[in-house]
């Protein structure tokens, strides 16, 4: 693996990082609002706004203007929020099942395939890509970005890593559809992990899709909350 960071590199065996044990005690709320922030570095979006039970990002981009994401409410407080947020590009996501949210909602909005909110302790140790594969990590700002490149160089997977306090936020994990099954995704998940726990990052938080959540569970993974979405379409 190469490190082409600006980050010096921590000696030592495989360890994981002095803060995981925190990594089950902390809150579902607190949880949503780091994955929200670290989220926000990852893509390049302004800081999230409080909102009650959750926050506001300004994500402005065609069909996602707007998102909303929750992690405490009821059914009266979301029937008011999307009665009034109809614009269309905005977003709702619930920490809660689908049922539920589609249940509190109107024939205007659409809803998505759910997501996982998931979390685990990051770990140090070896990230080298099976050949002729190889696996180089870069920072760019602050956010950490392992590649894995294929015998030219050209990209095979890559994956993002945005720090949230002490937590660090998994971003768009992606295989090149003729190099999957091969393990590259598991390559990249292991150097982002790494550079975390050699960084002083405790706690990993992702939302993932179905197809994600089973890689994810097989990396030790778990699941704290299902994730719930709805959109007002915008043609």
């Amino acid at each position: 693996m190469i490190d082409e960071s600006n980050t010096p590199a921590l000696l030592g065996t495989a360890r994981t990082s002095p803060t995981h044990t925190r990594s089950a005690q902390i809150t579902l709320p607190e949880l949503v609002m780091a994955w929200g922030q670290g989220w926000a570095v990852s893509r390049g979006v302004p800081v999230p706004v409080d909102v009650p039970g959750g926050f506001r990002a300004d994500v402005d981009i065609p069909g996602h203007r707007v998102r909303y994401v929750l992690h405490t409410w009821d059914t009266d407080q979301l029937e008011a929020l999307a009665r009034q947020v109809t614009t269309p590009g905005t977003w709702i996501k619930v920490s809660g099942s689908a049922a539920d949210l589609c249940g509190a909602l109107s024939a205007s909005w659409t809803m998505e395939s759910s997501g996982y909110l998931m979390t685990a302790p990051f770990t140090a140790g070896s990230a080298d890509a099976p050949g002729p594969y190889e696996t180089r990590v870069r920072t760019d700002g602050e956010v950490v970005v392992a590649t894995v490149v294929d015998a030219t160089g050209a990209p095979a997977a890559s994956g993002r890593l945005a720090p949230a306090g002490e937590c660090g936020v998994i971003d768009q994990v992606e295989t090149s559809p003729k190099h999957r099954r091969r393990g590259l995704g598991t390559t990249v998940m292991r150097a982002l992990s790494d550079h975390a726990a050699r960084n002083e990052l405790g706690t990993g938080i992702l939302v993932a899709t179905e197809d994600g959540r089973r890689l994810y569970r097989a990396l030790g993974w778990t699941v704290r909350s299902e994730i719930a979405v709805a959109y007002v379409r915008e043609d």
